[in-house]
């Protein structure tokens, strides 16, 4: 018989891609009595990339049990973390159905929804129908608390009274990289292996018609389900297996096969109804311990919820303390650029910077013990001999980045006095943090701190607003914790210092004959700490090659009044406001958003296609606007004494239907309006990125309580009274 191949996508096999773009039939064999299976030919196959970050999902049981993290996109299993959030291990597991004469997957040929039913937990179901209305597959989702694996239930059920298939394809990519796997097919297993991490495949009822290929070649699974292979790799390969059509499906991860497939075993033994019930219950009681959803956030419940909980997922098990930026590699990251893709990086590190955030929200939601946890994995793990901290590391406290950032020196010092963390341990730490960023000097430029290799849009060195804010408001409560520790000489020296740069900080960067306005404004950051001059630069990121300086502004000079540093009626602010509002504000349906700064190119081309790495002046990219930057407006207002609860709506409204928040939403240039890109929706930047849901939760709170809730009054006492 034959089969119209009706789904193919990212791991066809090029000959497979190539028959169904010309309307070619494949043979499939009767999946009956299949006969000997053979061993794939030795070859690597396809170049092994991650999918899209544009996430459906995000999960993990709350038990430090397991050390398995899920995510979903395009109605499958995407990237699975095991054994930690720095180390993708799986690039998909996703289904497929077949019946007389086709062969649908779920990315290709599929109407999909995703639902989060449970308000309180990180369990997801995925319903797809078949576009002609024939089949039915619904699949739900969750990790085994007890063991290191995911679970799936999946029903296939029929729309026309046809008869068809389900089937389940696997690609693995142990231990962040998919060229060197070897797998195997038994009669009902499906296993995998590079030496160090093991898969393993189990269902219930069994699996039958197990093979195991090579991506890209003629052994690819996909579409020729019927063809059958014993073994395969190393290299990139692939898997795929028949369900009942009634199954439950768990994919264990181990040091080894036998590992792998006794935690698979022991989820299928426990079933799928109790593994649920534990799942959820384990996030039940997490949600029981934190304060109540505030008043703030009562019409939007469900996506205050959502924050707090992937929010709490984003932290390592193995690392307690250690949160990643985000469970996605998007654009170039993730498989666009080969020499990028593999092993994963970017966004499965930890920041330092984003760590504060992630701990001013977890402790104001009240989740005070993950708020200490972040300092001690910070101080304890993260810091550098010199007291500096590294640009980024993976959740184990290894360095990957190599620049210097002068807020991520300085913001562990503000987030270890704001949760009380005064041990001798985390002094130790705030003292050589502290002294570092008073005894900095540029060695490139030999420029003194404030100055700062690197500011938090992390493509540009100099004076920075939103860098000088984090070093006074971190000199400051340095000192504090110096006086009770009792070095008041050690207080006395930070604060003359913080004092000197927060006089300083207007000198620095707000202009007074900028192109602009005729009124004062903060720049994003000037080169040379002289803000009435042009001092041009490249801008990074496809921006433009040469650049005023005073022509680039950024919403970031508001950390100056969120950490205390300046009063929210300072004629400076006040007229920046409307010069960002003009050049970076633009409004949707959901609600206003903010680009980053000033032709800034970190984002998606006007088809649509992904961000690459350019060369300055290209302008292929264009960067979109980021809602996290919605939310610190609305803790400007909030500080400002100001109505803040319609920046509270418009991060709601920019989520998923999950709950998910992106890095970045669509904004009023092409292709934004096309089907693709509604205009105020995520687009397929990092989702979720975990900054944009922490600043949800800290803004509900920052409502609730009338200020800012993490301006500190050790600061605010000092310079704003």
């Amino acid at each position: 018989m034959t089969l119209h191949v009706r789904g193919l996508r990212l791991v066809a096999g090029a000959a497979a891609l190539a028959a169904a773009v010309t309307g070619a039939l494949v043979s499939l064999p009767s999946t009956a009595a299949p006969g000997a299976a053979e061993r794939a030919p030795r070859a690597e196959g396809t170049r092994s990339t991650w999918t899209e970050a544009d996430k459906d999902g995000f999960g993990t049981a709350r038990s430090r049990g397991s050390n398995v993290w899920f995510t979903l996109q395009a109605g499958r299993v995407s990237e699975v973390f095991y054994p930690d959030l720095s180390t993708p291990s799986v690039r998909s597991l996703e289904l497929a159905v077949t019946g007389p004469s086709f062969a649908d997957r779920a990315a290709d040929m599929w109407s999909t929804i995703v639902t989060r039913d449970d308000a309180r937990s990180l369990r997801y179901t995925i319903t797809s129908t078949d576009r002609g209305g024939h089949y039915r597959v619904v699949s739900d989702y969750v990790t085994d608390p007890a063991h290191d694996s995911l679970v799936v239930r999946a029903r296939l059920s029929s729309l026309d009274g046809g008869r068809y298939h389900l089937w389940a394809l696997y690609d693995p990519a142990l231990t962040n990289d998919g060229m060197d796997d070897r797998a195997r097919s038994r009669p009902h297993a499906l296993l995998a292996s590079d030496g160090s991490t093991a898969s393993a495949v189990l269902a219930r009822p069994a699996l039958r018609g197990t093979t195991s290929g090579i991506a890209g070649t003629s052994t690819d699974p996909w579409p020729a389900l019927g063809h059958r292979h014993a073994s395969a790799g190393p290299g990139n390969v692939v898997q795929a297996a028949r369900l009942a059509n009634r199954a439950t499906l768990a994919l264990g991860l181990g040091r080894d096969t036998g590992h792998a497939l006794a935690q698979a075993r022991g989820s299928l033994h426990r079933g799928f109804g109790p593994v649920a019930t534990s799942y959820d219950r384990g996030w039940h009681r997490y949600v029981a311990g934190l304060r109540p959803v505030p008043a703030s956030a009562a019409t939007l419940r469900r996506e205050y919820l959502a924050s707090a909980l992937v929010l709490a997922a984003a932290e390592d098990k193995r690392h307690p303390g250690a949160f990643v930026a985000s469970p996605s590699a998007p654009w170039v990251w993730g498989d666009e650029v080969a020499d990028l893709s593999s092993p994963s990086g970017a966004y499965h590190l930890v920041w330092s910077r984003d760590a504060y955030q992630f701990g001013t929200a977890l402790w104001a939601m009240g989740d005070r013990a993950a708020a200490r946890r972040i300092v001690s994995w910070l101080f304890g793990t993260q810091q550098l001999p010199d007291g500096s901290f590294p640009q980024n590391s993976d959740v184990s406290g290894k360095p990957v980045w190599g620049s210097l950032q002068l807020d991520e020196v300085a913001l562990p010092i503000v987030l270890a006095h704001l949760v009380g963390k005064d041990d001798a341990a985390t002094w130790r730490g705030v003292r050589r943090a502290a002294q570092f960023l008073v005894g900095f000097r540029d060695e490139e430029t030999g420029r003194p701190a404030p100055y700062t290799p690197q500011e938090r849009w992390e493509n540009q060195s100099g004076y920075s607003p939103a860098t000088i804010a984090a070093e006074v408001a971190g000199l400051v409560c340095a000192a504090d914790l110096a006086r009770r520790h009792g070095h008041p000489e050690l207080a006395r020296q930070w604060l003359r210092t913080a004092d000197r740069w927060r006089a300083h900080v207007k000198a620095w960067t707000v202009t007074t004959n900028g192109p602009l306005d005729d009124g004062p404004y903060f720049l994003r950051l000037t080169k040379n700490g002289e803000p009435n001059t042009a001092s041009p630069y490249a801008m990074g990121d496809g921006g433009p090659r040469s650049i005023d300086q005073r022509r680039v502004v950024d919403p970031s000079f508001l950390d100056l009044v969120r950490l205390g540093v300046l009063r929210p009626g300072d004629p400076a602010v006040r007229n920046t406001l409307g010069v960002v509002d003009r050049q970076l504000r633009y409004r949707t349906p959901n609600g206003p958003f903010w680009h980053r700064f000033s032709h800034d190119g970190y984002g998606e081309t006007r088809q649509g296609g992904e961000w690459t790495i350019t060369d300055p002046g290209t302008h292929t990219t264009l960067g979109r606007g980021w809602p996290l930057l919605t939310g610190e407006r609305g803790e400007y207002a909030v500080a400002a004494g100001a109505r803040a609860s319609e920046y509270l709506r418009t991060m709601a409204r920019a989520a998923g239907p999950t709950g998910m928040l992106a890095e970045q939403v669509w904004d009023r240039r092409p292709p934004t309006g096309r089907s693709c890109c509604p205009a105020g929706e995520g687009t397929r930047s990092a989702t979720p990125l975990v900054w944009s849901h922490a600043q949800l939760v800290r803004l509900a709170w920052s409502i609730q309580r009338g200020r800012p809730v993490d301006q500190q009054p050790v600061v605010a006492d000092r310079y704003l009274r």
